[in-house]
């Protein structure tokens, strides 16, 4: 178990035994949302600072060297300069919960940013909506490209009640076709989405997830339980592209979970009979046919509420960050993170926990090492 003193490190690489051997400190009050090695060598941080007394989010995004020496910065209120300066009709509020660095140096940056509506289904007079946005940065941090989320999906499909309307948790990206994944979590979806290495349209290719657009299959038999589908999931992972099928995992958190073609939902007891569950999934998306089939799953035994994350690993097997977990007696710990077997039967072959309680790893990535071309030797 690697355990971490109360108001400690933020952001830290560990050896597979859970030493820590490197960190950064983001600063008083200030937390990082999510940070990753950038193909320089570097690391780029996303950070979200939220002044005593205050509710509101302040964010930028950092680049570090190993050293933690800051080499540029980018604050929220400098990139709603440069979207109004290059003609983008909205303004971020704040970045937020994902970014991808592109080989080509460019940067895909989740945000999200808020209107005020009326009319909307089962709410009176005006209405604040949060939606999401994705912004592509280049080389130098300007905005190139932008996809919002006003723009392509109804207002009124509102699984979570408003004004969190979407609440976009992840992004991934195919080097095959250079098109984007997004995570909706309040939408229980995860779309593909035209970006084609810059140039796309911005539509939406599909929805994946419980009444979108692709007919669900487990291991090929066709179904249409809709609790086999994800639910109120985080962090879609890109894992393979040979012709029109997709291999894309999804942490499943499994939140509101729709059981029944009567709408039941999962939930804690004594309110409901059954209760929520999280997973780790694979689907095989075919473009061509509109299918999704969910070739492998992993019930963990624990209920992860938020956060989270998996990846496959190079040798086949499947690791994933369960965040706060509760197992039948309550909250197990601050976060488990396992390494499985992607078999029928999976086989737990490597575990770390992140204690105590009350800490949670919001992800976990597994690297080869902290510098590029690199691999160390376990």
């Amino acid at each position: 178990m690697i355990t971490v003193p109360s108001g400690g490190v933020p952001a830290f690489f560990t050896d597979r035994d859970g030493n820590p051997i490197w960190y950064y400190s983001t600063g008083q009050n200030n937390s990082p949302y999510v940070f990753k090695l950038l193909p320089n060598g570097n690391i780029i941080v996303m950070v979200t600072t939220n002044p005593v007394g205050t509710t509101v989010g302040i964010s930028s995004i950092r680049e570090i060297d190993l050293a933690g020496n800051l080499i540029r910065e980018l604050d929220i209120s400098t990139l709603d300069q440069r979207m109004q300066a290059a003609g983008f009709d909205f303004a971020p509020d704040n970045f937020t919960h994902d970014l991808v660095p592109l080989d080509n140096g460019h940067v895909i940056v989740l945000v999200n940013y808020s209107k005020t509506l009326t009319g909307l289904i089962g709410y009176s007079g005006s209405q604040t909506v949060v939606g999401d946005g994705l912004v592509d940065l280049d080389e130098n941090w300007n905005p190139v490209w932008a996809w919002t989320s006003f723009d392509h999906l109804d207002v009124n499909r509102h699984l979570s009640g408003l004004p969190d309307w979407t609440h976009g948790n992840g992004v991934a990206y195919s080097p095959v076709d250079g098109n984007l994944f997004l995570s909706l979590r309040h939408q229980s979806w995860v779309l593909k989405i035209d970006y084609s290495y810059g140039t796309g349209t911005g539509n939406i290719l599909w929805h994946l997830g419980y009444q979108g657009d692709l007919a669900l299959t487990v291991n090929g038999v066709p179904t249409t339980d809709p609790s086999e589908w994800f639910s109120f999931q985080h962090f879609p992972v890109f894992i393979s592209q040979s012709g029109p099928i997709t291999t894309l995992g999804v942490w499943d958190n499994g939140d509101n979970r729709v059981l029944n073609p009567e709408g039941v939902i999962c939930g804690p007891p004594p309110v409901y009979n059954v209760p929520c569950h999280s997973r780790a999934n694979i689907f095989q998306i075919d473009d061509n046919a509109k299918t999704a089939d969910l070739a492998w799953s992993d019930s963990p035994g624990f209920y992860s509420l938020w956060g989270g994350n998996m990846n496959q690993l190079p040798n086949g097997n499947v690791e994933f960050d369960a965040n706060s977990p509760i197992g039948p007696t309550g909250l197990i710990t601050g976060s488990i993170v396992q390494e499985v077997t992607q078999t029928a039967t999976p086989q737990v072959v490597w575990q770390m926990d992140v204690g105590p309680t009350t800490l949670n790893a919001y992800r976990a990535y597994r690297y080869p090492s902290l510098y590029n071309g690199v691999t160390w030797q376990y």
